[in-house]
């Protein structure tokens, strides 16, 4: 399955992604500047994008702990999640996610 990120610089990836992986993990292990400090335990906010709109309805909605750490990072919008909180599976073949700016 594909997984397509959008770069901070703007470019746009198509990367191989595995079942069951978390889309930080694929975007990681891709070699992308994600940080993810915590490794996906929902303890940071530093795995933070934008999902694409059209995929919104495809994912399960946004847990307490997910609300509360994006909470502290940075140009929150409607469509941001951590992208640890995103497990892959076929229908979300083709899901689209932008990398969010860090802090400055």
């Amino acid at each position: 399955m594909i997984l397509n990120v959008t770069d901070r610089d703007g470019t746009r990836h198509a990367l191989e992604a595995l079942d069951g992986w978390r889309v930080m993990e694929v975007i990681r292990d891709w070699g992308l500047p994600i940080t993810a400090e915590c490794g996906g335990a929902c303890s940071c906010a530093t795995c933070h994008v934008y999902v694409d709109e059209a995929w919104l309805d495809k994912l399960p909605p946004r847990s307490e702990e997910e609300e509360e750490k994006l909470d502290e990072a940075f140009d929150v919008r409607d469509n941001s999640r951590l992208s640890c909180q995103i497990l892959m599976r076929d229908e979300l073949d083709g899901l689209h996610v932008t990398l969010a700016a860090g802090p400055r």
